[in-house]
């Protein structure tokens, strides 16, 4: 699973349900169903409030599995020693990534809503649970050039902007005393791979930079040194205008990134200009990967463009025009001096309207868009259907949550006393989220830090 936005409240409820559906599983597999169905229903009768339901039909292949404790958590109705065990047992075991990197989300994506000074800290605090509880094989945190190149950044500035928002995370977990051959490992990378050839080797580039850093800088092991990544193809340039062109675009793509041994791939689907996409049009999206890798021959070997010419001169021209970025943050005081004048954002829309100005004068071509043009004209396609909730579905979703209110009324307010405390003494407030996450609602926690963490305003 990958969480954005508000990471670290949404990351407790995760865990949770991760925890709980091994409560479940533990629950049937000693017949223990009925003896804890009595328990949930004594706790919803003496609040006088319905207990929330999944509401329409299970997906076809779904088994329900986490329903049985919808409402409750493991520890509510296990013995505490149990709890336990599966707890820690969930946690060294659980995978998944932490998205919301504050850093991009300040530069490129407008989706704070803590100071930045704070939201770092959260981040930190998310680490050092993660060290602690031994969690492995989950990300605390994904940094974030996606979304940098989808708000306008191209190649060489999304990768130079990431990586530097890289080392500036090892430097604040190391100054908050953490190894970092233990926090190393959970630190993963997004990119986004768009047409242009320098997309060909970001990847490459990125390994090589980070190896070196922390293998000559930080003296990291060689695990620590090692760069994981996500490719998703661009949704940048997917168009609303001939939008079956969009599969040819996202295949070439889709190709950068596997060539260039990108560790998984995200293929967007071709419609995803213009609606949420279909059934149909993810299934196409799929195929693109699933016939690259069983079908096309030399993407069976791993590195088959390896020693090419083109792709090791683009690998040490792209790997240059990454450092001399570097300088120019350095010159800044570093990522978070850059921020303080908004550098970072300020590239990024001045690349974003050079591209902008090259696609509307036609220099830089795009089939069926700008050129050879259907003859039609390539009318901007609507979509058939828009996906929307339904009123029914809304009201549902308030209901439940005005009736977790009401069940957990006094537990939340004493929950939410402790994550304040734990802010204001300078502890680690992940631990407390954990169990706070299990009784608020993330309006209820969201409010709480609000008040001991700041709002995020931006920096005119």
């Amino acid at each position: 699973m990958t969480i954005n936005g508000p990471a670290p409240m949404l990351l407790g409820f995760f865990m949770n349900a991760a925890i709980d559906q091994n409560c479940e599983k533990y629950i049937k597999e000693n017949g223990l169903e009925a003896k804890v169905e009595a328990k949930i229903k004594a706790i919803y009768k003496n609040k006088g409030v319905e207990r929330p339901k999944y509401h329409g039909e299970l997906p076809e292949g779904n088994d329900g599995l986490g329903l049985m404790l919808l409402g409750v958590t493991g520890d509510q109705v296990l013995p505490k020693e149990v709890y336990d065990k599966i707890k820690a047992e969930t946690l060294s075991l659980v995978r998944g990534t932490v998205q919301a990197d504050i850093l991009k989300e300040d530069q490129a994506q407008n989706t704070c809503i803590f100071s930045t000074e704070f939201a770092l800290r959260l981040m930190g605090d998310v680490q050092e649970y993660f060290i602690e509880k031994k969690v492995r094989n989950f990300y605390s945190v994904s940094i974030s050039g996606y979304h940098i190149a989808e708000a306008g950044a191209n190649p060489i500035t999304q990768l130079a902007f990431t990586l530097a928002n890289g080392f500036t995370y090892v430097e604040y977990y190391l100054s908050r005393g953490m190894d970092i051959n233990a926090f190393g490992p959970n630190l993963s990378f997004f990119f986004s791979n768009g047409i242009d050839p320098e997309y060909s080797v970001i990847g490459r580039v990125a390994r090589r930079i980070w190896a070196k850093a922390l293998k000559y800088k930080y003296d990291a092991n060689s695990r620590a040194q090692m760069l994981k990544y996500h490719i998703q193809t661009s949704g940048r340039s997917l168009h609303a205008q001939e939008i079956d062109f969009n599969d040819i675009r996202t295949t070439l793509q889709a190709l950068y990134a596997i060539y260039d041994n990108c560790n998984s791939l995200h293929t967007n689907a071709y419609d995803e200009a213009i609606t949420t996409p279909t059934e149909e049009s993810v299934r196409r999206a799929m195929a693109i990967q699933l016939i690259i890798n069983k079908e096309l021959g030399l993407a069976k070997n791993e590195n088959p463009i390896q020693g090419a010419f083109i792709i090791e001169e683009l690998t040490d021209l792209v790997e240059e025009a990454v450092l001399t970025e570097f300088d120019r943050i350095t010159e800044r005081g570093g990522v978070l001096g850059a921020m303080e004048t908004m550098y970072q954002r300020s590239k990024i829309q001045e690349e974003s309207l050079y591209y902008e100005t090259l696609k509307h004068t036609g220099e830089f071509p795009i089939i069926g868009v700008n050129t050879f043009l259907s003859s039609k004209g390539s009318p901007t396609v609507l979509p058939s259907e828009v996906i929307r909730a339904t009123e029914e579905e809304k009201q549902a979703q308030i209901t439940t949550l005005e009736n977790l209110h009401k069940v957990y009324e006094n537990e939340s307010s004493e929950a939410l006393k402790r994550i304040q405390e734990k802010a204001i003494q300078n502890e680690n407030i992940f631990e407390e989220l954990m169990e706070a996450s299990k009784v608020c609602s993330l309006g209820q926690l969201t409010d709480a830090l609000f008040e001991v963490g700041g709002q995020y305003r931006r920096n005119m």
